[in-house]
């Protein structure tokens, strides 16, 4: 075993919240093996105790404030 870890994979559209089944924004690994995923909302309701038990959290909430780019219109 080298001791590196794993590359993180980030969240997709395709990753639903496990509570309810909304786009997910927060990956915890839990120690024992497995993940759990959540969408802002529930991430929010369960981050601070999976963080107690070890679990390591992705958390890319943030991605729900970032501006929208849309492509240009083709106005001619």
């Amino acid at each position: 075993m080298t001791g590196a870890l794993a590359p993180v994979k980030p969240l997709t559209a395709l990753d639903r919240c496990d509570r309810c089944g909304a786009q997910a924004y927060i990956r915890a690994t839990l120690p024992v093996g497995g993940e759990l995923l959540f969408c802002a909302h529930h991430g929010r309701q369960h981050v601070a105790v999976l963080r107690e038990k070890g679990a390591e959290i992705l958390d890319e909430s943030a991605r729900l404030s970032e501006p929208k780019v849309t492509a240009p219109s083709d106005d001619r």
